[in-house]
């Protein structure tokens, strides 16, 4: 391609002032690299970023207008996906397919030490008879950077704790795996509530699993992780592989906890039911309570090794649970409960909005004051269901900011700055 070798106002000089001439004279200095050389280039996919581009935001109030959806959490509605470049036809090299994947998955001395180190913080040290085993135990995955970790998911903590002050959160996780993420956590780490985060050894949360030689696949290239984010899909996984290997609560970073979970086992919510026949008609995966090993949790994970579609948003999600619970609900060996929508997910996605209302009437408030009542009766957790929420303002008088003011546990603290 030839390159104008004098400056721009000789080339518009010379040019005709016709109106055929302006267009061309765009299109040349574009395609030059004067500037504009994005009109000229090829549209290639890139591997989408797993963190959140929007600036961090210092209180929980306005986080819940920006706050980004860790890609491992299934809000199980309709899809929001990124651009994700799938895996050559060719099996790539070595060297090439490590620069298909998120730095996540690549091993790291942190990560190789996860089995001893949650043994450790689950069990108890031997070293020291007063640290006892983690009784109840709960489960986070964060894919996401630490910088998106923000008030809001802050506050989903806070709000565990606030209503299980003996309990253990292990938040699975590289980038909370840092000093950063030491830093957020800090204050209640400060006061005595025991968390911690670690980087996954997917090697050996997979190990003896269904999840074990699908993951091996993915490795060597064999397996196209599709243009839904890869990090979405393998928090999924994840979450799955953790409750089999050590039994407890898996909950999402956008869920409140809103009152204690004891005696909840082997359960799994509904999202939805049928109106007519009261029937539920979608699972969701956001919140889990299972003992080790569980045999659905066996049977969740041979599904998303079996059916994995990379393409589909929800397929190894929401709809996966959904899928399994349908086929093995009262065979012999599967005893679980599926819990009414009113146990983690009292408000739809699609009316998620309602709940950061401020009243705007007498009739209003008097429906705010019962739908309140109702949550703070009925439900364990509120799924706020970040993609739709994470863009409203909180309004004084609202029911989130109701729940907030009961749910708070460092609540003169900066992590709930409103």
């Amino acid at each position: 391609m030839l390159r104008p070798t004098q400056p721009l106002s000789y080339l518009v000089l010379i040019l005709p002032t016709s109106i055929v001439a302006l267009p061309l004279l765009i299109y040349f200095l574009a395609c030059s690299g004067l500037g504009l050389g994005l009109l000229c280039r090829a549209n290639h996919p890139a591997f989408a970023p797993l963190r959140d581009p929007s600036p961090k935001t210092p209180s929980f109030a306005a986080s819940l207008q920006s706050s980004h959806l860790s890609p491992g959490s299934g809000d199980g509605h309709h899809p929001h996906t990124q651009p994700n470049s799938s895996l050559p036809s060719r099996k790539p090299a070595g060297s090439e397919r490590s620069k298909l994947f998120p730095s996540f998955l690549h091993p790291s001395a942190r990560s190789r030490r996860f089995s001893a180190r949650a043994a450790e913080f689950l069990h108890g040290s031997r070293s020291n008879p007063l640290d006892s085993p983690c009784t109840p135990r709960f489960f986070m995955t964060w894919i996401s950077s630490s910088e998106v970790f923000r008030p809001r998911e802050l506050f989903a903590v806070e709000s565990l704790f606030k209503s299980h002050q003996n309990a253990c959160l292990l938040i699975v996780s590289n980038a909370m795996d840092s000093p950063s993420g030491e830093q957020l956590l800090r204050p209640f780490s400060e006061r005595g509530f025991r968390l911690a985060a670690m980087s996954p050894d997917f090697p050996y949360l997979f190990k003896n699993t269904p999840a074990e030689p699908w993951f091996h696949r993915l490795l060597k290239g064999e397996v196209n992780p599709g243009n839904v984010p890869l990090g979405q899909n393998l928090s999924n996984l994840l979450r799955l592989a953790i409750l089999y290997k050590y039994g407890g609560v898996y909950i999402d970073a956008d869920v409140i906890v809103l009152r204690s979970f004891h005696g909840l086992r082997n359960a799994i919510g509904a999202q939805s039911v049928n109106a007519e026949t009261g029937n539920w008609s979608r699972l969701n995966n956001a919140v889990m309570a299972f003992d080790e090993e569980h045999p659905l949790l066996y049977k969740f994970i041979e599904e998303f090794a079996r059916t994995f579609n990379g393409s589909k948003w929800g397929h190894n999600g929401p709809y996966l649970v959904s899928r399994v619970v349908a086929r093995v609900a009262g065979r012999p060996g599967f005893e679980f409960r599926v819990l009414p929508p009113a146990a983690f997910y009292p408000v739809g996605w699609h009316k998620i909005s309602t709940l950061f209302q401020a009243p705007r009437n007498g009739n209003h408030w008097k429906w705010i004051a019962k739908k309140h009542d109702s949550i703070r009766r009925r439900s364990f957790a509120l799924h706020l269901w970040n993609r739709e929420s994470r863009n409203i303002e909180v309004e004084e008088g609202s029911i989130i900011g109701r729940i907030m003011s009961e749910c708070c546990l460092l609540c003169n603290s900066s992590v709930n700055v409103m």
